[in-house]
C-alpha cells in the first residue's frame, strides 16, 4: 500500500473467545438452522477492472441521500449493490478516489441477508442494514494477509473468530477473514468485540467475512481473494466506507 496508518496486530485472549464468538454468531453467517446447507455454488472469484472512460464524480448507483453521508475525507468505497429489496445475491465494488472522480478497481460476485436488505435493521431479521458504514477494523482465524506489516486496516487474529463444528462445513471458513462494518459497534476495538451502543435488539456483528455460497444472517459475504485483496489495499488513511443496500434503496 502506498500509506497506511500504525497497525494493532493483536491476538484476543483465549479466556474472552466464547463470549465474543457467542456475541459475533447471534448476528453474522451461519445456517439458517443447526444442520442447515446450501446447494448453491459459490459465486465467482472473478474481478473485474475499471474502463477508460472519465471517472464519476459520484459513486456510480448511489443517490444523493446516501452520496452525502460518505465522508468527504473518504478516498475507498466498498459499494454493494443488492440484486433486489428481498434478494440475497449483490455484487461488490471497490472504488478509489482520484482526485475528484470515483475509479472503479474491482468487482466481485457477493451475498448479502438471506431475507435482503432493510432500513430497520434489528437482531435475527436476516437481512443486511441500507447505509454508509465506516471500515476500521479486521480479524480472523487466519495470519493477516497483507504482506506490508504497519499498514491497512487494524487486525485482530483469534481463534474465537472460528464457527462452530455443528455448523454444516461449507460454514467452517466464514470467519476465516473478517472486516467489521461500523454498525452498532464500538471502533476500534476487534471485530467480534460484543458492545452494542444502541442495545442488542439493533443486531450487531455485522461483517464484510468469506462466502460460503448463499446468503448470510445479516452480513456481505465475499470470494476468498476478495477479502485478501481488501484486507491488502483498505487503507485506514484513506477512510474507507462501505456502501451498501438493495439497487433501489441506493438510487433512493
Amino acid at each position: 500500500m502506498a500509506s497506511g496508518g500504525v497497525r494493532r496486530t493483536a491476538v484476543v485472549a483465549a479466556a474472552l473467545g466464547s463470549l465474543l464468538t457467542v456475541s459475533a454468531l447471534s448476528a453474522c453467517g451461519g445456517p439458517s438452522g443447526p444442520g442447515a446447507d446450501s446447494a448453491a455454488s459459490a459465486p465467482p472469484a472473478g474481478a473485474g477492472r475499471g474502463s477508460a472512460t472519465a471517472d464519476p464524480k459520484t459513486v456510480p448507483g448511489v443517490g444523493d441521500r446516501l452520496q452525502r453521508r460518505i465522508p468527504a475525507d473518504s478516498r475507498q468505497v466498498v459499494a454493494v449493490y443488492g440484486d433486489g429489496e428481498d434478494s440475497a445475491d449483490s455484487t461488490a465494488v471497490l472504488y478509489t478516489k482520484r482526485g475528484s472522480g470515483w475509479h472503479r478497481a474491482h468487482s466481485w460476485a457477493a451475498h448479502n441477508g438471506t431475507r435482503g436488505w432493510t432500513t430497520d435493521h434489528h437482531e435475527n431479521d436476516k437481512r443486511s442494514p441500507v447505509g454508509v458504514f465506516t471500515l476500521s477494523d479486521a480479524g480472523g482465524v487466519l495470519p493477516d494477509p497483507d504482506p506490508a506489516p504497519g499498514t491497512g486496516l487494524p487486525y485482530s487474529r483469534s481463534a474465537s473468530f472460528a464457527a462452530p463444528r455443528w455448523w454444516a462445513k461449507s460454514y467452517w471458513h466464514d470467519f476465516d477473514y473478517v472486516i467489521a462494518i461500523d454498525y452498532n459497534r464500538v471502533k476500534g476495538t476487534p471485530p467480534n468485540d460484543p458492545t452494542r451502543p444502541e442495545g442488542s435488539s439493533k443486531g450487531g456483528s455485522i461483517w464484510l467475512h468469506m462466502d460460503h455460497g448463499s446468503g448470510t444472517s445479516a452480513c456481505v459475504s465475499l470470494p476468498k481473494p476478495a477479502m485478501e485483496y481488501l484486507l491488502r489495499t483498505l487503507d485506514p488513511d484513506l477512510h474507507p466506507v462501505v456502501v451498501m443496500g438493495d439497487r433501489a434503496d441506493l438510487k433512493a
